[in-house]
């Protein structure tokens, strides 16, 4: 069965089928230099599961690889893979890790572009990740970082952020783009930069994900071995990362305090001792977060994020929403008194709505006292039995007065109570009123009022309880493909032919599935070659690639060379490589290379 089978239906909309047959020549060619060159570079400088992981998790290195083969492959070891568009959001894209799911975008990064490219694509998950999980420890350590992950606090500010990267990166890699709306896209991202007023917990929580799960090294601080999917998927930046122009630091917690700029190659990485520690410090940063802490901190964080969160008691009953305010009293060590929501609110126990008590019963906002009842101060009041409600003049039907230590009065008919177990979770008033002092907290003709039961925050984590029954919330748009929307044009066609000739004749003449071909087929694959080199030789000067490939046939097969072109081929393209700048040219001799490898 395909992992996306087994989505639940709010995931499933960030799936989109990979249209296999869109994959241009050109683009093929790509994924086959990069990974050409990524199998030579990291079967030296990278963690020893990545050579193999390539091979046993479903990629090719002839090809972009399908979907469905890596998710079979993934299957055998736990985890799955799905295609998406994109960017997706980072708690949609955290809630499929949880669930041992990795997320692959299914566009692929333009020839202009293959070095890096801002945008998501097939190249940073599938040869970047991908190969990696093959690694149990770094299996285990994803998964933990995406448990922990998914209950840190998001911030509105995140959002917009997320936003603001997500489509300058669509726009840069859209060939269609202009100049006009690529400056806009950046002074989008310019003013989401701006209007960051605090580093949130996802933000501290994102940075340990780019120091490892990313840009990770580890082993010896001067001869560190790589692990991080960003570095993976661009071997030009690793070896930049390598050499002595990057700072090296032992990676502790700490990290999570420096800050980074996606658009800049990093001045340090951080090298974890081993793949086994990494679990260690996930666990000191989680310490820190309020899913851990609770408290009046935790209720700090989920105000000022601005964003949907979830707010448990000590019963295990728990209110999802937005947090509007909440009143502490200061001289009582901080001892919250009151809750207020806006938006769409759910009550849940666990991670299950408790039944009737979603957006429908509460479209617009909740509001409870919380803490110990007055007859009963030093008990927990959920843990409170019927017999010593009833002696608190606390009775299911009848009309009643709830008094609190804090001052709260809650006064009108007991519907009912809601336990789970022996525990208090909710109980439900008619005709009420919510006092404190002269300041009225609720009116009989707003409805029924349901008040939470507990007298401690044990918890604040992001994003509601139940998320599939809690609906929408903000969280970041699916992204728009970078894809363009403008038809080829005939040098493009022109090229896809060339580099489909080249890629029929390797597969006749190269490679364990190469077949016999007679003379007559071997003289109409030599000239069909030489039209090629001929091609690029007089005419497309900058189609770097398709001499590359030329040259790589002819020197592993030097018989189909019916006549002396590798010589000006290859000055016509080295020269213009040397034009084109530092780049084009150590694209170009990289490729030189690997003539004579053979996949």
């Amino acid at each position: 069965m395909r992992t996306q089978d087994t989505l639940p239906s709010y995931l499933k909309r960030y799936v989109v089928p990979q249209r296999y047959d869109r994959y241009t020549p050109v683009e093929h060619a790509t994924w086959r230099y990069i990974m050409r060159r990524a199998r030579d570079f990291f079967s030296r400088h990278a963690v020893p599961a990545y050579v193999d992981g390539i091979t046993k998790t479903g990629m090719h290195m002839d090809r972009i690889p399908k979907i469905d083969d890596i998710d079979a492959h993934l299957q055998e070891f736990g985890w799955g893979a799905i295609g998406v568009s994109g960017f997706i959001p980072p708690a949609a894209f955290l809630d499929f890790q949880t669930r041992s799911i990795m997320p692959i975008a299914m566009d692929m990064r333009s020839l202009e572009h293959v070095a890096y490219t801002p945008a998501p694509d097939i190249v940073h998950e599938a040869a970047g990740h991908i190969p990696i999980l093959y690694d149990p420890r770094y299996r285990a350590y994803l998964q933990r970082y995406a448990n922990m992950a998914n209950k840190s606090i998001i911030s509105s500010e995140d959002v917009r952020l997320y936003e603001a990267i997500r489509w300058l990166s669509d726009i840069k890699e859209n060939p269609d783009a202009t100049k006009p709306e690529i400056d806009a896209a950046s002074e989008m991202l310019k003013q989401a930069y701006d209007g960051i007023t605090h580093v949130s917990e996802m933000a501290k929580v994102g940075r340990m994900a780019w120091w490892t799960a990313e840009y990770g090294l580890v082993g010896d601080l001067k001869n560190p071995r790589i692990y991080g999917a960003g570095l993976l998927s661009s071997v030009g930046e690793s070896e930049h990362c390598l050499s002595d122009k990057v700072r090296k630091i032992r990676l502790t917690v700490d990290c999570v305090e420096q800050g980074y700029d996606i658009t800049e190659p990093q001045p340090q990485l951080f090298v974890a001792e081993s793949l086994e520690s990494l679990p260690g410090i996930l666990a000191q940063l989680e310490e820190t977060l309020s899913f851990r802490k609770g408290g009046v901190s935790g209720l700090h964080q989920a105000l000022i994020s601005k964003a949907v969160n979830t707010v448990v008691m000590e019963s295990g009953a728990s209110v999802s929403g937005i947090i509007e305010s909440y009143e502490v009293e200061e001289s009582k060590d901080g001892r919250v008194d009151f809750l207020k929501f806006k938006g769409p609110v759910q009550l849940a126990c666990g991670e299950k709505q408790l039944p009737g008590q979603g957006r429908d019963r509460h479209p617009e906002g909740f509001s409870s006292p919380i803490g110990c009842f007055a007859f009963a101060p030093s008990k927990a009041p959920c843990k409170l039995r019927d017999d010593e409600l009833k002696a608190g003049g606390i009775v299911a039907g009848s009309r009643c007065t709830v008094d609190f230590v804090s001052g709260f009065k809650v006064a009108g008919i007991l519907r009912k109570i809601v336990r789970d177990g022996d525990k208090i979770l909710y109980m439900t008033f008619a005709d009420c009123t919510v006092t404190r002092g002269g300041k009225r907290y609720f009116e009989p003709a707003w409805g029924e009022f349901d008040m939470i039961i507990g007298s401690k925050i044990a918890s604040v984590h992001g994003g509601p309880a139940e998320r599939q029954t809690y609906g929408e919330y903000d969280l970041g748009q699916v992204s728009s493909s970078p894809g363009r929307s403008s038809p080829f044009t005939e040098h493009e066609q022109e090229m896809f032919r060339a580099y489909a000739t080249i890629r029929e004749v390797r597969g006749r003449h190269i490679g364990p599935k190469a077949t016999q071909a007679n003379n007559e087929t071997n003289a109409r694959d030599a000239l069909a070659l030489a039209d090629l080199a001929e091609s690029v030789i007089k005419i497309h000067h900058d189609e770097w690639l398709v001499g590359l490939e030329l040259l790589e046939i002819a020197t592993q097969r030097p018989a189909l060379v019916s006549s002396n072109w590798t010589v000006p081929l290859r000055e016509v393209i080295g020269h213009h490589a040397k034009t084109k700048g530092s780049l084009a040219e150590e694209l170009l001799g990289r490729g030189l290379e690997l003539l004579s490898v053979v996949d």
